[in-house]
């Protein structure tokens, strides 16, 4: 690329403009899975809007392939692009909140951590995530769910306005008065329809609540599955419980006695007192053995959003695959528990997300996210730390999921899928409303600009 053009670009952002030949080139092209090494031509680091507009008429003038990046925890790395331009906007933070109405604007570059301090001052949250360090805006963009889904829904749910630049470097505002029907495709329909620069998002009141990890020796996992798939109906809506097939680490805080064995886990959050919470979880943990481990207790939610941050830092092996899921029969689970048996490394895990209660109350065609009628949104995920692992916890990964598959749901979460799971498969996660989405794509980006995402074609 010509000097000229990119010092053009540098001229006209008020951000930074990182190429290859800068000394922190390196760490600014870093990603959160480690097992992706992308090599941008440029990243455009923007602080604010015009930045955007700038770096994405750059970008379609000069005809490079553009990655948007927020907070670069996509598991296939498709917040960045080998020789392209990556319009970076994790400068653009800053949440306001309005208390009276109870909503947060929140900008594009503000990680999950950034929301849920800001809200808490006011006893507002909105329901999104478990690892405070994603980025908001990738997790809404293709649904969103974490402790609170079961009571106030998806973060797509509570996404009420966006302010979004266009392909053609244009800025709208998408809303239930403006571009009603981009903000219906923002709700789900990922990175698709250009860079989202700010959200608007209803909260809710939501401060102390109780929550924590219970843990029991793997053996009784058939039992806990089974106890757990029954019990979830039942509860009520503010008890957000994930099941987790997985490893106590060989580490502090963790028991020394505990390290390294395989665990059924159950993370549990009751938005509300101890004393509710207690009775809430009382007939499931009353019919189960007694736990190895059992830390749950009374604490401010952004603890609850942040309790795994160190467990799962920046620059580890990753290889994900998920599946919606609906109902868990006994065959299920016994396949869970042979392949659970068979985790390539202590952070290799299972975990299935509730995704029912107030997420059931929304129509399939009210959002882009189609899959109404599940009951969990899991994720099988191979991690590790060192390089030479990446081959082993991939295969496990593709394993597991293969013989998990078949009782599942044809779709997946697309923040769980990676990028060489075909076209079938992402239509398979919006199911019917996969020809809106594209006939979308084609109105707010036609010549499929923004291509490096789970990408939706334009219709023909």
């Amino acid at each position: 690329m010509q000097n000229t053009a990119i010092d053009k670009l540098k001229q006209s952002l008020r951000g930074t403009v990182i190429e290859r030949s800068d000394p922190n080139y390196d760490e600014a092209r870093a990603l959160y899975n480690g097992m992706i090494d992308k090599m941008p031509l440029i990243i455009a680091r923007c602080a604010d809007v015009a930045d955007v507009i700038a770096a994405v008429n750059f970008g379609r003038e000069s005809g490079l392939v553009v990655a948007i990046r927020s907070g670069a925890h996509n598991g296939p790395g498709l917040s960045s692009v080998n020789d392209g331009l990556v319009i970076d906007l994790s400068m653009m933070k800053g949440v306001r909140v309005d208390p009276a109405v109870r909503t947060a604007r929140v900008g594009a570059g503000c990680t999950q951590g950034d929301v849920d301090h800001a809200t808490h001052a006011f006893g507002l949250a909105v329901p999104a995530g478990i690892i405070s360090t994603t980025g908001i805006a990738g997790l809404t963009l293709s649904g969103g769910h974490g402790y609170l889904s079961r009571k106030y829904g998806l973060t797509i749910d509570n996404l009420i306005g966006a302010d979004v630049v266009l392909a053609d470097g244009s800025f709208v505002t998408a809303s239930k008065e403006n571009n009603p029907d981009l903000l219906w495709a923002l709700r789900g329909g990922g990175g698709n329809f250009g860079v989202v620069t700010s959200f608007l998002f209803q909260l809710h009141p939501v401060s102390i609540v109780f929550a924590g990890p219970i843990a029991w020796d793997q053996k009784h996992a058939r039992t806990i599955m089974q106890l757990y798939r029954d019990f979830l109906p039942t509860v009520p809506e503010e008890l957000g419980i994930f099941l987790g097939l997985k490893t106590i680490l060989s580490s502090a805080p963790f028991p020394e006695q505990f390290w390294g064995k395989r665990i059924c886990l159950l993370m549990s959050c009751y938005d509300g007192p101890e004393q509710e919470g207690r009775k809430a979880m009382a007939p499931l943990l009353d019919a189960l053995p007694d736990p190895w481990l059992n830390w749950m207790g009374t604490m401010p939610y952004p603890a609850v959003q942040s309790m795994f941050d160190a467990l799962y830092p920046k620059g580890m092996q990753w290889y994900w695959r998920g599946d919606f899921v609906k109902t868990l029969p006994d065959a299920a689970i016994d396949a869970h528990l042979e392949q659970a048996a068979k985790t390539p490394s202590e952070l290799s895990l299972m975990h299935l997300y509730p995704i029912d209660g107030a997420v059931h109350r929304v129509g399939k065609k009210e959002t882009a996210w189609n899959c109404r009628d599940a009951t969990w949104s899991m994720v099988i995920a191979g991690i590790d730390p060192n390089p030479q692992k990446a081959g082993p916890v991939t295969r496990w990964t593709k394993a597991y999921w293969e013989a998990v598959h078949p009782f599942d749901l044809s779709g997946a979460y697309p923040n769980f899928m990676m990028d060489d799971e075909g076209d079938a498969r992402l239509k398979s996660a919006y199911g019917d409303n996969y020809p809106r989405l594209a006939t979308l794509k084609k109105k707010y980006d036609p010549a499929n600009f923004f291509r490096v995402n789970q990408n939706i074609r334009p219709a023909a």
